[in-house]
């Protein structure tokens, strides 16, 4: 018996294609809702899916059991309820795809109707991936673009253009900057030693005659600056920084940040940008001589190119504007006088006529 329904279902998988009528289908349906052998499961579907592992079958992919006139003899009330398993895993339809067939009966109408599998919905607002060549073509775009304002012949649309680019620069800059910005540690509570004249006149004249120095460059103060300020102190009681190069007012800022990072005393600054450190008397060298809260000497340096980049960004825009405005100025004057002209032309032609 089993050999059988193996044969039979064999028969069933290799009919492609069958053609079942209207009235045939409607007669099958009314037999299937009135036979009582059928569970839920079975009467709900038998599942159709395109997989290479038959074994596993999914829930969510059902359809009702069509038989065709040949093999309807063999389903037999029994048969059906030993072979269930072997029905499904021999059962498929090679040219379905893993969408699931519902066999509906409204009005006593019959419909097949497909349904996509759950998990194989696919997002419609994925964005689209642009290919090679429309890359290319968007930058050539741009670059004529921009070219053809640098080359107008309108000086207003030319400096517009490039106040504008300089404006984009700048914010970009500024983005840029944010990102070496280190939150400040709390300060520590350390007593400042109070110094009178007489030992600040002392330490000045010991610092300036003794030749150690440590150097505050392009890149400013970063946790090397204090490091270095901690070994002289291991040996020294006094230390010389010079700021090279140095804007007018900046040695006072590095100033107040080396006394905040290494609790040193400044005991003089010197008109060429030099400051004289003093340790303390009650110095003792610290287990982290370069603070956490400072920038590596890598980054310290990027972060010098680009204060240097917006200074001169910031540089051009200003003399933009000042361009800008004053072709406006110009361009202002020029249409007054060429509105005034008429009336001048008038006022000459009527002083003729009455010399005439």
């Amino acid at each position: 018996m089993v050999m059988a329904v193996i044969a039979s279902i064999r028969h069933i998988s290799r009919l492609s294609t069958f053609a079942v009528k209207r009235d045939s289908l409607h007669k099958l349906c009314c037999f299937i809702q009135n036979e009582s052998f059928w569970s839920r499961q079975c009467h709900n579907c038998i599942t159709f899916a395109n997989q290479r592992s038959y074994s596993v079958m999914r829930a969510s992919l059902h359809a009702p059991y069509v038989a065709s006139p040949f093999d309807s003899s063999m389903l037999v009330k029994p048969i059906v309820f030993q072979h269930h398993n072997i029905l499904c895993k021999w059962l498929h339809a090679r040219e379905l795809s893993n969408a699931s067939i519902e066999l509906q009966t409204d009005e006593d109408v019959i419909r097949f109707s497909f349904h996509k599998p759950p998990g194989t919905y696919v997002s419609t607002n994925r964005k689209r991936k642009m290919s090679k060549r429309a890359k290319l073509n968007e930058l050539r775009f741009y670059r004529l673009k921009a070219k053809k304002k640098m080359n107008s012949p309108n000086p207003e649309v030319r400096i517009r253009y490039k106040l504008e680019k300089a404006k984009r620069k700048e914010a970009w800059l500024i983005e840029k900057l944010r990102k070496f910005e280190i939150p400040k540690a709390p300060p520590e509570a350390y007593d400042p030693e109070i110094l009178t004249e007489e030992e600040k006149h002392y330490l000045k004249r010991t610092g300036e005659k003794k030749k150690n120095y440590v150097q505050v460059g392009r890149r400013g103060v970063f946790g090397g600056v204090v490091l270095n300020m901690h070994l002289h102190w291991k040996k020294h009681e006094t230390v010389k920084v010079t700021c090279k190069p140095c804007k007018p007012g900046q040695v006072h800022e590095y100033a107040e940040e080396l006394t905040r990072l290494s609790k040193g005393t400044v005991i003089d600054i010197k008109p060429n940008n030099t400051i004289i450190f003093y340790r303390g008397k009650n110095y003792v060298q610290p287990k982290t001589m370069s603070p956490t809260d400072t920038l590596s000497k890598n980054k310290a340096l990027e972060k010098y190119k680009y204060e240097q980049s917006l200074d001169h960004t910031s540089e051009f825009i200003e003399k933009l504007e000042k361009e800008l405005e004053e072709f406006l100025e110009h361009k202002a004057r020029y249409k007054k006088a060429k509105e005034s002209e008429p009336q001048d032309f008038a006022d000459n032609d009527g002083y003729n006529s009455t010399l005439s």
